[in-house]
């Protein structure tokens, strides 16, 4: 069999036998094919004729061409998984790609805002109606106690504790962390609770969401997100600069 019949023999099996998704096979299938491009310019049509050396090749093109460590990496990634496959399927003899490690990522430093563009943005929210409240609270929770998106949106009145001086989350992977609330989004949170939460849900006790939208619901990762820009829009912060984990990293760098 050919490279490319390996490739697509893989394939079917990362489908049908390892129930992977449709976009990963399609991802996987990608890189391989490039990869078997090259080897054919280097006159290697069969699996089994492939060396390390082949390999190394193929991904110092690669670099060549500008791409990405992290996309070598998953196209190193790929190649290995595949030269397993055949080892497993006993089509070659030995996995010219064993102890191959992947490029190292290059480390991106998160993107912050100063200081005094999260204080000017959290400011401007200062008027007294229902959505500022509770817009305010959201800014002020989500800096002032360094939460994700997705513990700020499943947080609950229950998770209040300590007479309102802390939070009780659960974070990635289930774990759970006790999270101080600071001053500032201490009042936040106990302005909106006492002029502004209750015209969101409209007397609903089986609402227990913290934040709620005009409809009573609980917000979505994207209904966070949209308030966020909204908000630094208005102190002329632009879009590309700010999103929940921003405000996160903000947190953590300005402590």
């Amino acid at each position: 069999m050919s490279v490319e019949d390996d490739i697509d023999d893989f394939l079917t099996s990362l489908l049908l036998e390892r129930g992977l998704s449709p976009n990963t096979c399609t991802g996987y299938g990608s890189d391989l094919r490039s990869f078997a491009a090259s080897l054919k310019r280097r006159n290697i049509c069969q699996s089994a004729a492939v060396t390390r050396d082949d390999i190394v090749a193929f991904l110092a093109d690669e670099r060549e061409k500008g791409l990405k460590g992290s996309t070598r990496a998953r196209r190193t990634a790929a190649i290995r998984m595949f030269f397993r496959h055949l080892k497993e399927r006993r089509r070659i003899a030995a996995d010219p790609s064993e102890r191959m490690d992947p490029p190292k990522k290059a480390k991106v430093l998160p993107r912050i805002l100063a200081e005094d563009e999260v204080f000017r943005m959290i400011e401007e929210v200062k008027d007294e109606d229902p959505r500022s409240l509770r817009d305010r609270a959201i800014l002020e929770v989500l800096y002032g106690c360094g939460l994700r998106v997705s513990e700020l949106c499943a947080l609950k009145r229950e998770d209040i504790v300590a007479d309102g001086e802390l939070l009780r989350i659960l974070g990635k992977g289930s774990k759970g962390r006790i999270v101080p609330i600071g001053a500032a989004a201490g009042r936040a949170l106990q302005r909106y609770f006492d002029a502004a939460r209750e015209s969101f849900v409209r007397g609903d006790l089986s609402v227990t969401h913290v934040f709620v939208t005009r409809l009573g619901r609980p917000f979505t990762r994207q209904g966070v997100f949209k308030i966020i820009r909204e908000r630094a829009a208005a102190v002329g912060i632009a879009a590309d600069r700010i999103s929940p984990h921003v405000l996160r990293h903000c947190f953590a760098s300005h402590m």
